[in-house]
């Protein structure tokens, strides 16, 4: 299984130096960014991102809910000197976890451990659905193996199927799948994930109208058993 990939952004030299070739020892790969200018551009196959507040230009906040609209389903660990409760408050509104200079790297190495497990990232890189699909989820490609052609999915049908499959066999409200891939918080009445389940069922269900591979829970939500 490959290295887990880290997204590290800490402007001081010491501290990074330090966090990466700790983390890397362990078995991560580290990519270590020195500001969050354009960090969105780099999330993209990230399992976890490490998030110092204090930096150059933009701070460790915007840059956060940058990544975490960037990318909902990636969990972020913020790093800070700063322990004021407003601080922390103000960073888990987007982030997963907030850890407090200075910090011993067996603490920190468990608490990206636990983000990497509640995220699923653990999961194997290639999963089977139903008898025809197989998802890779390393190359974030979907294929029907009947036909052997690549199914074509929108970022937002990959995003709701990616978190079905880091939820694997449980049923998730429309709430939660909502909030994890749209960031924001559900409406109720809004029908746009409805419509986007109703595509991806098109795209991977042999027989759309009796689906097999996303199940539908009568008053609770939807499920896809892996």
């Amino acid at each position: 299984m490959k290295a887990k990939r880290i997204l590290f952004i800490e402007d001081n030299q010491e501290i990074g130096r330090w966090v990466q070739e700790e983390l890397e020892k362990r078995g991560y790969a580290v990519h270590w960014l020195l500001s969050g200018e354009n960090a969105e551009n780099e999330i993209q196959g990230s399992h976890v991102v490490i998030l110092d507040i204090m930096l150059p230009g933009l701070d460790g906040f915007t840059v956060g809910q940058r990544l975490k609209k960037a990318a909902p389903s990636v969990p972020i660990l913020l790093l800070s000197a700063r322990a004021a409760v407003d601080d922390k408050l103000q960073g888990l509104q987007f982030a997963d976890d907030y850890v407090t200079k200075p910090f011993h790297l067996d603490e920190l190495a468990a608490r990206i451990e636990v983000l990497l497990r509640r995220s699923g990232a653990g999961l194997p890189e290639h999963i089977k659905l139903g008898q025809h699909i197989l998802v890779d989820l390393s190359g974030r490609t979907v294929i029907n193996e009947r036909t052997g052609e690549e199914v074509n999915l929108t970022g937002k049908e990959y995003q709701i199927l990616e978190c079905f499959l880091r939820h694997p066999n449980q049923i998730l409200t429309q709430e939660q799948i909502w909030t994890a891939v749209w960031g924001e918080p559900f409406i109720n009445g809004d029908k746009a994930l409805s419509v986007h389940i109703r595509h991806l069922r098109e795209k991977l269900e042999q027989d759309p109208n009796a689906p097999e591979i996303i199940q539908t829970v009568r008053g609770i939500g939807y499920r896809v058993k892996i």
